[in-house]
């Protein structure tokens, strides 16, 4: 019996079976391997919770892509957010995960331990009232994220205009999906052949915005729910893709996600935000055009501009023996890398996908300890 249709459908063991079980007959009529790329750590997570690698045919395997946004966030970005906090009379906001990253002067967290205010939120829009209880400080929000969080930045620095704050300010590290994916896909070695997309980003940009990577590099790409009889289904659509040569855009995730996306969202985010020209990924480089920045009329709360003279000089380096850059593209998993477990582990993290609660070498350790699968 379904207790709660909205959950339990797509979790139910005998769909999950039998989705599985078609997968594998569709799959012997494959030429070749199938790597398959779920870019969101959403996707990971689940993948990994319910050991779907084990249901997998042969000649499909699963890739770990960059869709976790703490995971792609380098060094230098730390850096600055640390060194911002360490200004007279700053309060420096942010988002959970983003507090336990390491950067060159230590993390957020141990930036907190040695007296600077640091805190984090479970709602941008919080900062209001930070900001209203501190008058007197410069209250900046260290903004991150995909196009999922994208809208709640902008949705903060319109109720901080409405409002009349003077106080607040953002530092903008919002990155969009596209821009890493074409740089991954594009790569001479990519062995990449299909994509389970992003469903929270989806619901805000819509399916539309595949339609160029579709163009260029004519792989199925399926936009995927986060429950295992989603990824099921997206596979099988997946495979019947590939085998009868008609690689396309499909919604697997039609139950939020539209080809247009949330118009309301996308105008807010368009009204405050721009293009900005080059954002260093951690593992992929400097991506052109791959992130937003404040249009120039709000500058005023521009941090990266308020703090411009105490942000030059931050190295992009990230720990040498860590292979977050390598698994962010695909190329390697969690267990190649040899700090995993034992030097690397979510009570002292090096690398940002073992720090993050998407992250893959998070969702391998939670889920398969120091075991390979």
């Amino acid at each position: 019996m379904i207790e709660n249709p909205y959950i339990d459908t797509y979790r139910d063991t005998q769909t999950i079976t039998r989705t599985f079980n078609a997968l594998k007959t569709l799959s012997k009529n494959l030429t070749k391997p199938l790597k398959i790329m779920e870019v969101c750590g959403g996707h990971t997570h689940t993948i990994m919770k319910y050991a779907l690698p084990e249901l997998l045919p042969d000649k499909i395997e699963f890739v770990h892509g960059p869709g976790c946004p703490v995971c792609v966030m380098p060094k230098n970005r730390i850096d600055c957010a640390y060194k911002i906090a360490s200004q007279k009379d700053v309060i420096l906001v942010t988002l959970g995960d983003m507090i336990k990253v390491p950067g060159s002067y230590g993390s957020l967290q141990n930036a907190r331990a040695k007296g600077l205010d640091v805190r984090f939120v479970y709602s941008p829009l919080e900062v209001l009232k930070i900001a209203k209880e501190n008058p007197t400080k410069r209250v900046v929000y260290f903004a991150i994220g995909f196009e999922t969080t994208t809208p709640m930045s902008a949705a903060l620095l319109e109720r901080v205009i409405a409002l009349g704050f003077h106080n607040i300010s953002l530092h903008c590290n919002h990155v969009l999906v596209p821009p890493p994916l074409e740089a991954i896909l594009s790569a001479p070695d990519c062995q990449i052949g299909a994509l389970l997309a992003p469903s929270h980003v989806s619901v805000i940009t819509g399916s539309q915005i595949y339609q160029p990577l579709l163009e260029k590099f004519k792989i199925p790409i399926v936009v995927c729910g986060f429950e295992p009889v989603d990824v099921g289904e997206s596979l099988l659509s997946i495979v019947q893709q590939v085998l009868h040569k008609t690689p396309k855009i499909e919604t697997q995730y039609a139950r939020s996600v539209t080809a247009q996306g949330n118009l309301k969202a996308q105008e807010l985010v368009q009204h405050y935000f721009e293009l900005d020209d080059s954002f260093y990924w951690r593992g992929l480089g400097e991506i052109p055009h791959s992130s937003l920045r404040l249009k120039k009329e709000f500058a005023n709360y521009d941090a990266s501009i308020l703090f411009k003279e105490h942000l030059g000089g931050i190295a992009k380096e990230e720990h040498k023996g860590c292979l977050c850059g390598e698994i962010l593209k695909g190329n390697k998993k969690p267990f190649d890398c040899k700090l995993f477990g034992k030097f690397c582990n979510p009570q002292n993290p090096l690398g940002s996908c073992m720090v993050s609660s998407e992250g893959a070498c998070a969702a391998y350790y939670k889920y398969q300890g120091m075991r390979p699968a």
